[in-house]
């Protein structure tokens, strides 16, 4: 299965809050407001893409990127709110890529595209889909219809509306998020992404008519958004830090020594083994190996109360 040119990423956030999820539209004013002149640009934006691709087959890219940030921006806030309320985290203020956010959007920029397709790809070819996302999001979240003066209507609605009501019900009562609704409605979000970019003539390859569900893109791992190490270097909007946070081993000495601090390093017993003193054992108290897990002291904490249970069982 190649991979679409829009990606479209996102983790459940947990713990979420149990009635934030009521007052988010109220939190959300200051995006929206942002959003109505970024959209508004975005407009007269994609119709002077359309005669650049006309003319030279190109989309230029500063107007690429912008198009991009308006819709990562968009998703972004779209997320933290009634389209899937999967974070409590606030959304950033910002067009560029924020790595350590739960929810991610990417758009590969294409070195070319066809001067034929854009004629009719924004309209013609992508009714089919219209009528899709227009169920899904109600006529639409995010790009079910265009209207003649190039504007786009989005309104929250649809079977994605009413799916995230019950969640946000569900969320109050229980404390917790259903992970089949999670998924479901992150496949519908992608969908509207995916023709959204589409009509915007951000790609000519045509959306395909299938639901990818959950908050990762087939065949990749959903991002892995932690907090900053505490040593860690600062970063800018722009820049280009990795995606996630790569696997690692908790060291021998933490492993089993709940006490212990924690010493987490690269994916390889020998950069492991660097960082203490003592052996790296390739299995646990217990005769069984070790699984690859994530840095982080939570992550540590359990392995080492896990070694500590294992140790006193056996012994």
């Amino acid at each position: 299965m190649t991979d679409y040119p829009v990606r479209v990423e996102a983790t459940l956030d947990e713990p979420l809050s149990r009635g934030l999820w009521l007052v988010k539209w109220l939190l959300a004013i200051p995006h929206y407001l942002v959003l109505a002149f970024l959209w508004f640009a975005y407009a007269f934006v994609t119709i002077a893409a359309f005669y650049a691709i006309l003319v030279t087959g190109r989309y230029p890219r500063p107007l690429f990127e912008f198009t991009t940030g308006v819709l990562r921006w968009s998703w972004r806030v779209h997320y933290y709110s009634y389209a899937a309320l999967g974070t409590d985290r606030y959304p950033p203020f910002t067009l560029a890529d924020v790595p350590d956010y739960p929810a991610r959007l990417e758009i590969a920029y294409p070195e070319r595209l066809s001067r034929g397709l854009v004629l009719v790809k924004w309209w013609l070819l992508a009714i089919p889909h219209f009528i899709v996302v227009g169920l899904f999001v109600g006529g639409g979240t995010w790009l079910a219809s265009r209207t003649g003066d190039g504007t786009f209507n989005w309104a929250a609605g649809g079977l994605v509306g009413v799916l995230v009501v019950v969640a946000g019900v569900v969320l109050l009562f229980t404390g917790r998020y259903p992970r089949p609704i999670f998924d479901f409605v992150l496949g519908m979000d992608r969908w509207a992404l995916r023709v959204a970019a589409y009509v915007s003539l951000m790609t000519d390859a045509y959306p395909p008519f299938r639901l990818d569900m959950g908050g990762a893109e087939a065949g990749h791992e959903p991002p892995h958004p932690q907090p900053p190490h505490p040593h860690a270097t600062g970063w800018t909007a722009g820049g280009s830090p990795p995606r996630s946070p790569a696997p690692c081993w908790c060291s021998a000495r933490w492993a089993w020594s709940p006490a212990a601090r924690p010493r987490c390093g690269p994916t390889a017993p020998s950069a492991t083994r660097t960082a203490t003193s003592a052996p790296l054992p390739r299995s646990s108290p217990a005769g069984t190996p070790w699984p690859p897990i994530r840095c982080g002291w939570r992550a540590c904490r359990y392995r080492s109360s896990r070694a500590s249970s294992e140790t006193s069982g056996s012994g």
